[in-house]
C-alpha cells in the first residue's frame, strides 16, 4: 500500500459473522478493509502496509496479544485497536501498556467504533506524514557539503558568523555563502526554521544544556 492510497483497516478476527459485519460497517462510511481469520494469515501477509488493526485478544493459534508483540518488531507497525469480550478487559489493559492504541468491547457500539477507527487513521497518517518529511529532510541533509553541515550546526548551536570563522578558520563572509546555501537547500526560510530543522535532524538539542 502507498501513501497516497485510501486508508484500509486489517480486521482480524476468528468469528466470520463479525469480520462481514465490521467490514459492513467500515463500507457504509467509506473505509476500506480486509479479513483476517487468525493472526497467523494477518502476519504472513503485508502488516505493514495497513493503516490500523482491529484485533481480537482471543483467538485459536496465536492470541491478540501475541500477534501485537510479532507487530511491535516490525519497523512501522500499524496502530492497534483491541476487541475484547467482556472477561477480556484486563487483556486489554495490558494490551494498551503495550502500545495498543484502543480497545473496544463487545458488543459495539457502531459510532464509537467509528469513531475510535476514523481517530487512529487520522493520527496515524499525520504520524507517516511527518515520517515522510523527515526523510526528505535527511536525504537533503545527506546531500550538503561537509563545510555546510559543520557550519550549520554551529549557527544552530547559536554561534555568530564570526565565531564560526574564527572557529572553522575561514572567513565571516564565506561562512555566510554556506549558510545561505545550506538554508535554501534544507528550504529554511530564516535561522528559527533552520534550528528548528537541526534540531528535528538531531544535530543540536531542543534547549541548551545548562551550565556546570
Amino acid at each position: 500500500m502507498t501513501d497516497t492510497s485510501s486508508p484500509c483497516i486489517a480486521i482480524v478476527d476468528d468469528d466470520q459473522a463479525l469480520r462481514d459485519s465490521l467490514a459492513w460497517l467500515l463500507d457504509s462510511v467509506g473505509i476500506e478493509s480486509r479479513l483476517f481469520a487468525d493472526g497467523e494469515t494477518f502476519l504472513a501477509g503485508d502488516p505493514e502496509g495497513f493503516d490500523t488493526v482491529l484485533l481480537d485478544v482471543r483467538m485459536p493459534g496465536l492470541s491478540g496479544l501475541q500477534v501485537q508483540q510479532r507487530l511491535s518488531e516490525l519497523e512501522k507497525p500499524p496502530p492497534v485497536i483491541f476487541m475484547t469480550g467482556h472477561g477480556d478487559v484486563p487483556m486489554a489493559v495490558s494490551a494498551l501498556k503495550a502500545g495498543a492504541r484502543d480497545f473496544l468491547e463487545k458488543p459495539f457500539n457502531h459510532q464509537q467504533l467509528i469513531d475510535i477507527v476514523q481517530q487512529s487513521l487520522h493520527t496515524h497518517q499525520q504520524a507517516r506524514q511527518a515520517q515522510l518529511r523527515l526523510e526528505a529532510l535527511r536525504e537533503r541533509y545527506a546531500a550538503l557539503r561537509p563545510k555546510e553541515r559543520q557550519i550549520l550546526v554551529h549557527v544552530a548551536r547559536g554561534l555568530t558568523s564570526r565565531e564560526v570563522a574564527d572557529h572553522l578558520g575561514i572567513s565571516p563572509k564565506t561562512v555566510e555563502i554556506y549558510r545561505l546555501r545550506a538554508m535554501k537547500s534544507l528550504g529554511a526560510a530564516n535561522l528559527a526554521e533552520l534550528v528548528r530543522l537541526c534540531v528535528a535532524l538531531g544535530l543540536v538539542d531542543t534547549l541548551p544544556e545548562e551550565a556546570p
